[in-house]
């Protein structure tokens, strides 16, 4: 076998071995206590565009026993805020309609292009009888725990994280949608 043969090879075998790499990406969920609006982000880290889907961000096993506080009546403590899109709509479908003092919050997705970043804020207590920051305030590692998952709408696996006490959850292997 010739010299410019093996490099061809070698180069083909380089190429499908991206296209393989390629087909997966790490979605990335990050909280961020701000007052008086806390925000979410969801990021794809990847080169690839992830296919329309449902991401659920489930609160209940949090440390800090964590709420949605949406309203100025109700489960939340003194500061309030909806939930409000800061950063990305065009990439939902619709809004999720959060009551005060739910603990989950499910976003449907019409895909996630590569290096994208869906952001959205509202107010998050613990419901805590003593806590770090007091109910009105989350610290990170009040959030570890939660749960985010995401269910493509190809009946592909569902795939979960938790947040961890850095208050960052990552789903890795989030297949790519296929060109």
């Amino acid at each position: 076998m010739k010299c410019s043969q093996m490099i061809a090879i070698v180069g083909c075998m380089i190429g499908i071995s991206s296209a393989a790499a390629n087909e997966h990406t790490s979605v990335v969920i990050t909280f961020n206590e701000s007052a008086p609006k806390d925000r979410f982000e969801v990021r794809n880290d990847g080169d690839c565009h992830v296919k329309p889907m449902q991401l659920m961000i489930d609160l209940a096993a949090s440390q800090g026993q964590l709420i949605f506080d949406s309203t100025a009546f109700g489960a939340g403590v003194e500061v309030f805020q909806p939930f409000e899109v800061a950063n990305g709509r065009q990439l939902v479908s619709k809004l999720p309609s959060v009551r005060d003092g739910d603990d989950r919050l499910t976003l449907r997705f019409l895909g996630l292009p590569p290096k994208s970043n869906f952001a959205f804020t509202i107010d998050v207590d613990d419901t805590l009888v003593e806590s770090k920051l007091g109910q009105i305030r989350v610290a990170n590692a009040e959030i570890e725990g939660a749960v985010v998952s995401i269910r493509l709408r190809d009946n592909s696996p569902t795939l979960r994280a938790t947040f961890s006490s850095a208050a960052t959850a990552v789903l890795r292997r989030v297949p790519c949608a296929r060109s």
